[in-house]
């Protein structure tokens, strides 16, 4: 029988169909967890880690490590948080900590498949490189990720036509990578590549000379490598509907963080009631966008990103195209 300790992520974790002996919900001292069960008979945990005070300090899951069976709890991170890290999940598995996840199906799978070292081990592997290629970025080169918020939100063409239009102001010296896809493998590009997870650190030091190094993340957990991170959101009903429904909490998490509106048609009034009741700054508007063309937008786009200097954007006549985008 198994264990559910459970907080933020409680509806989550309500559909696991798995036997359950206890389900306490609740935020909870990592000692006090500690006292709850150590002492009680269960197969498996599984602990939202929001459910611990203060999650966010390494030290408390020190002393959940030190006073229970580790290797029986699988750990339910929320994603896109600072225990998400390459730095937190290398101090996670040094104390012995293998089995963590950001998903359901993870936890699913975790249950049946418990991690050893050797799965983790990587992770400690792209910590040690992090301090290196940070360096390289501040000297010049720049690692930007994306990230679909809602399902499908178009990450993939977004990078092709954003490669594009820095070319224009860097050369051919724009590195595209996507984790664990081969959708790059479509547009025919020898600058556009698809890698595993393993591969990211290589990948990172071997193209760290280059100008920017675009990243679609996909369901990668770790942005932490990233300079920056952009978030594309694809404002249609059924897609912000599904995204609420898979998680209420979304918009809270992406306070403070560049979000943009992908493949919008939303006005400028559209916007302002969205980020009232999103209560989330909008970074950026996109509009849908023609992949085989040039698109003045991106002018303003990567001026608002720092990338090129706003003394050099495309002036369009008239002003009616950068009408419709808020500045």
């Amino acid at each position: 029988m198994n264990v559910i300790v459970s907080n933020v992520q409680r509806n989550v974790l309500s559909g696991l169909d798995i036997d359950v002996i206890k389900s306490i919900s609740g935020e909870y001292d990592a000692s006090e967890l500690v006292e709850m069960f150590k002492n009680f008979f269960y197969n498996k945990m599984i602990l939202d880690v929001t459910a611990i005070k203060d999650y966010h300090n390494v030290k408390n899951f020190q002393i959940i490590a030190m006073g229970l069976d580790v290797e029986k709890i699988v750990f339910f991170l929320p994603e896109g948080t600072d225990v998400c890290t390459s730095n937190f999940l290398s101090k996670l598995v040094s104390m012995g900590i293998y089995n963590f996840t950001t998903n359901v199906e993870g936890v699913k799978y975790l249950l049946e498949h418990p991690n050893t070292y050797k799965q983790v081990a990587h992770i400690q592997q792209l910590n040690e490189v992090s301090t290196a290629i940070t360096q390289k970025v501040e000297n010049g080169s720049k690692i930007i990720g994306i990230r679909n918020v809602t399902e499908h939100a178009g990450a993939t063409t977004f990078i092709y036509i954003l490669k594009h239009e820095l070319k224009a102001h860097f050369g051919d010296t724009i590195i595209a990578l996507e984790i664990n896809k081969n959708d790059f493998q479509y547009f025919g590009d020898k600058n556009m590549i698809s890698i595993t997870a393993d591969q990211l650190q290589g990948c990172l030091v071997r193209y760290a000379g280059a100008s920017i190094i675009l990243i679609d993340l996909n369901d990668f957990p770790d942005d932490s490598f990233c300079g920056d991170v952009l978030y594309l959101l694809e404002p249609s009903v059924i897609k912000l509907n599904k995204l609420m429904r898979k998680n209420h909490m979304i918009f809270s998490k992406l306070q403070h963080k560049k979000v943009i509106l992908n493949k919008s048609l939303l006005t400028n009034k559209d916007i302002v009631d969205f980020e009232y009741e999103a209560k989330a700054k909008i970074f950026y508007n996109m509009p849908p966008l023609d992949e085989r063309k040039k698109n003045p937008i991106f002018e303003d786009f990567l001026s608002r990103l720092g990338l090129i200097n706003k003394q050099q954007e495309k002036k369009e006549s008239g002003g009616k195209i950068f009408g419709l985008f808020r500045r």
